[in-house]
């Protein structure tokens, strides 16, 4: 139960920003969850009905006190004690049509006996008094929210619009129902409604946001269960959860990290004889523990689909994203400033990261507890943790920092992104197996590669692998999505041969066969490129055509490419005569002769001496309003 310990302290610790409202999901009271509102009905300290208004989709997340049960249907009629759907607040439902299940008696009933323990507090005593009127839908309908049509003598409340110019806001909220024509129908009636109370003297009105109602109902709920037991969190004796809440990833999520409420399947029998024999777990622990969950993945999580991963430290302070990579965490996505700062070389980016460090490591501390979090479900309503490390501050910046150390290499993802460091893990999946990859294997890459970031362990070799082989490939790709996988295969395989000890900038001495390869294949790509510049054409070079294939097999593809190029030399004449210089200069370096013969295909280090070839034939910065120049095309002779 370690994870479920550190939320609540997490909890115990961020308790300052409890209904933060700059918050986009905000860190609950226990006993309270969020609903999307629709509906505002503004009522005075008297209990009569001043105004209603619709309420913004930006506006429409709403702190709502909840019982477990209620905070976790997914059907049934259990009721929210204050705001709730209509069929549920209004008594004069079934008077405008309504035909689901009323539920009016359930809430009503709930919401009098929280008023019955609290006759003291102005805003529940208006709600109550107000809701037991019932005319809440008549007035809903008077104020102009809601609209009626006549149906033998009796208003009922409309389910369609037929004027499609002219739509109400209401019917513009609510999501479709499906009539017993099967055809999908907004359902006025499941708008959902929150108070507003104005009180001479009282500056906060909104119920949603006031603390005093907040605590209220944490003081009556928080004695309604009286189960008691051993909690497995603190290990003292306490009130335990019956139910644990859902919502965790999003408003729609229905799905649980702890469920024990299964009386008829397997859950715990067989094993067990009630579900707290199994799992006894606090109710306030809980409610807090999965309010600061929801509320760390929102701020500051990572989510793919189903997949949610978020690191946080227990205490509060900020931590490094680890799914980001170097451009994102030293800039915040930030290219005006990037493009000032970093001047796109690895030494001014290198100093930029190597601050971010420092400045992490005073606010975290050594011995700052951190925690990384990987949660998925296969199903709608079970949720698996699929990751899991607890580290301390100085261990988490040590492995983030030997990541972006390690997997360092100018990256070009595009135009007005250009810098030198490490991929995003969610880039690398793409650049292994394409954008459009499955989003089950996309998920899976990215949990393969955290403990590569977590844990310091080795990379995947498959992973490099497919890196390797679709940035060997030009064909049929666009320049820039090809550009941006040849420099995270580069960064991959200097990654995962570390011991190697590659540069970023041409080693003129490195003699190996898949090296000096790599920087044929450049020169060759150049030298075509160059001379189709000089003549107004726009085609791919043999060099790039082949270059598939020249990893597969490059002496055989080698003589084809060296053959090619003749008429592209006698074009530039004797301006392309350093460049041939440098071609037999890199042949030279072959040692054995039998490694320039040999047809073993080649390894990822044939791209490391392409790039690297290829940027040293360019002195100058990239420009970087242009992610997709060819660096070698139109460099000048006296430039090599």
């Amino acid at each position: 139960m370690s994870w479920i310990e550190k939320l609540y302290r997490t909890y115990e610790n961020c308790m300052v920003h409890i209904g933060d409202n700059n918050d986009e999901v905000p860190l609950l009271p226990v006993c309270h969850t969020t609903q999307k509102a629709h509906v505002t009905i503004v009522i005075d300290g008297k209990s009569n009905f001043c105004r209603a208004y619709i309420v913004p989709k930006s506006e429409s997340r709403t702190i709502i006190p909840a019982t477990e049960e209620s905070a976790g249907r997914t059907s049934g009629t259990t009721p929210h004690p204050l705001c709730d759907k209509l069929q549920y607040v209004a008594s004069d439902y079934l008077r405008f049509g309504g035909d689901k299940e009323a539920c009016h008696e359930m809430y009503f009933v709930l919401l009098e006996k929280w008023f019955n323990t609290d006759k003291n507090h102005l805003k529940l005593k208006a709600i109550y008094e107000y809701v037991k009127k019932g005319h809440v839908i008549d007035d809903l309908v008077k104020a102009g929210i809601l609209y009626v049509t006549l149906s033998d003598g009796k208003s009922i409340l409309m389910n369609q619009w037929r004027d499609k110019d002219n739509i109400p806001e209401i019917f513009k909220l609510l999501p479709g129902g499906i009539d017993n024509k099967g055809k999908s129908r907004p359902w006025q009636a499941d708008a959902f409604i929150r108070w507003s109370v104005e009180i001479s003297g009282d500056p906060q009105a909104d119920v949603w946001s006031d603390k005093s109602l907040w605590e209220s109902w944490q003081s009556y709920y928080g004695n309604f269960n009286p189960v008691k037991g051993l909690c497995y969190v603190t290990g003292m004796e306490n009130t335990l959860a019956d139910q644990h809440p859902a919502k965790i990833r999003n408003d729609g999520d229905k799905a649980k990290l702890i469920s024990s409420n299964d009386l008829t399947g397997f859950t715990f029998r067989g094993r067990f004889v009630s579900s707290d024999e199994a799992c006894g777990v606090g109710f306030e622990v809980t409610q807090k523990a999965h309010s600061a969950l929801r509320w760390l993945i929102a701020r500051q999580g990572r989510r793919d689909g189903d997949q949610a991963i978020v690191v946080w430290a227990v205490s509060g302070s900020e931590v490094p994203d680890l799914l980001a990579d170097t451009y994102f965490l030293v800039f915040g996505g930030d290219q005006e400033l990037a493009s000032e700062v970093t001047g796109y070389t690895a030494q001014e980016v290198g100093v930029a990261f190597s601050k971010l460090i420092a400045g992490y490591s005073a606010k975290l501390g050594s011995t700052e507890d951190i925690v990384v979090m990987g949660l998925d479900s296969a199903t709608p309503g079970r949720m698996a943790i699929t990751f899991y490390r607890e580290l301390t501050g100085s261990e988490l910046l040590k492995r983030v920092q030997a990541w972006h150390e390690g997997c360092a290499w100018l990256q070009r993802f595009g135009k007005g992104k250009i810098f030198v460091g490490a991929p995003s893990p969610r880039d690398i999946a793409e650049a292994a197996y394409g954008r459009r990859l499955d989003e089950k294997l996309r998920k899976a890459t990215i949990e393969r590669l955290l403990p590569c970031i977590v844990d310091g362990a080795s990379i995947q070799r498959d992973i490099v692998e497919s890196c390797v082989r679709r940035a060997s490939n030009r064909n049929g790709i666009e320049s820039w999505e090809w550009e941006k996988a040849l420099g995270i295969a580069c960064a991959l395989f200097r990654k995962l041969h570390e011991k190697e000890g590659y540069s970023m900038a041409l080693d003129e001495s490195r003699k190996t066969r898949d090296y000096l390869y790599g920087r044929l294949l450049a020169l060759a790509d150049s030298l075509e490129q160059w001379a189709l510049s000089k003549a107004g054409e726009d085609r791919p070079t043999n060099a790039a055509r082949l270059m598939y294939r020249f990893a597969d097999h490059p002496y055989s593809t080698w003589r084809t490419i060296e053959l090619s190029l003749a008429p592209y030399k006698a074009r530039l004449g004797g301006q392309s005569q350093k460049r041939q210089a440098l071609i037999d200069k890199v042949h030279s370096l072959f040692d054995p002769p039998e490694d320039y013969t040999s047809d073993k295909k080649l390894s990822g280090e044939f791209l490391l001496g392409y790039h690297c070839q290829r940027a040293a034939l360019w002195k100058g910065k990239p420009d970087p309003n242009d992610a997709n120049t060819d660096r070698d095309a139109e460099g000048d002779e006296e430039e090599i």
